[in-house]
């Protein structure tokens, strides 16, 4: 069996090797055969040995990286005759495998697919049959690897503090997306199939462009407009924006705490400026939640009542998640390359199969 493994010590690095196949499985477990799996920032991060800022994960080495993965379930082992699901059903996994409810714990984060748990850029790999949701049938292979974790962190981002069952709703209600990326895009699909009004950011025209042919009610070139959040209190009368997908980190922060609306919610959700401010800059965060009565809430994904929630969604709207691009499985590393260079638009997929 073929597998990818990186020593956490760069991209460079990373290696295809043969690995055993899968032995007996246990009491409640299933061997999924993996078609695609879908790239994360946190997966460059986890090759480059730059996923450090939870301090409570043990760093292992070599690891299989990845954690977006869609599949077939080839076999069921024994105690699953109440798991729903069988041989042959289509298959994505839950990005933290014990998150099955509620806000997630501590214990929680040490089941992450990718890290600390080995991950699925592999052709096969055994799963809790509790960590795995039903792909719905409308979906692609490449299209349901795209939605563990960017399409629930983005749905999270959103409905974090909404009732189960009870999303989101209304034009009166203003997303502010920040970037293209994967989490990004899923949001602008996401929010305007709830209704809600979205406003997307980038540096590219031409992604911009193709945001507003997803919907998005306004686009703001950050570039030619680096006050950007004066131009999303314009656009909103003042208001602001109800929920900000804050991507950006260190040189975006103050912005988005400048621009949300009274009461609002900036989800966490990236540093791709940084994790740290720049030399000589001062954000007082208590000060500027202060100022607009504002939440700053980490995403760190959701549960899995949480996924089947946003997946009843996308089966009613149809919602086909964004691929940008496709690799075969022999060019990981070049996938994942392209993915650090940010010229992808929504989702960059590896076909294992």
């Amino acid at each position: 069996m073929k597998q990818w493994i990186s020593a956490q010590d760069g991209l460079d690095s990373i290696r295809l090797v043969d690995a055993p196949e899968p032995e007996k499985l246990q009491d409640g477990e299933v061997l999924v055969r993996i078609h695609c799996v879908a790239l994360n920032f946190r997966d460059t991060e986890v090759c480059m040995g730059h996923y450090n800022h939870h301090k409570t994960l043990e760093q292992r080495t070599p690891i299989v990286p990845c954690s977006d993965m869609c599949g077939t379930i080839e076999k069921l082992g024994p105690r699953n005759d109440d798991c729903g699901l069988k041989e042959g059903d289509r298959v994505m996994g839950i990005f933290n495998q014990t998150h099955l409810k509620g806000q997630i714990t501590e214990k929680d984060m040490s089941s992450g697919l990718g890290f600390p748990l080995s991950g699925v850029l592999t052709r096969y790999r055994v799963f809790p049959a509790y960590g795995l949701v039903k792909v719905p049938d409308y979906l692609k292979d490449d299209e349901a690897a795209a939605l563990p974790i960017a399409a629930v962190t983005a749905w999270m981002a959103i409905n974090t503090f909404q009732p189960l069952g009870q999303p989101l709703t209304g034009v009166d209600k203003v997303v502010l997306l920040q970037g293209t990326g994967g989490v990004s895009i899923s949001g602008l699909q996401i929010a305007k199939a709830l209704g809600l009004t979205a406003i997307v950011t980038s540096s590219s025209d031409a992604k911009l462009d193709r945001a507003r042919k997803l919907g998005a009610d306004h686009t703001i070139n950050y570039k030619t407009t680096p006050a950007w959040q004066d131009k999303v209190l314009e656009l909103t009368g003042g208001k602001g924006a109800d929920v900000i997908f804050e991507t950006g980190g260190a040189e975006t922060l103050e912005k988005s705490f400048s621009c949300v609306a009274y009461g609002g919610l900036i989800s966490s959700i990236g540093y791709l400026s940084g994790k740290e401010d720049a030399p000589g800059a001062r954000i007082n965060a208590n000060v500027l939640a202060l100022r607009r009565n504002v939440t700053l809430k980490g995403m760190l994904n959701g549960p899995k009542e949480r996924f089947e929630e946003m997946l009843g969604l996308y089966s009613r709207k149809q919602i086909h998640p964004v691929v940008d691009r496709e690799f075969e499985f022999g060019q990981a590393k070049d996938a994942l390359k392209y993915l650090v260079g940010g010229l992808h638009f929504g989702k960059v997929v590896v076909k294992v199969a």
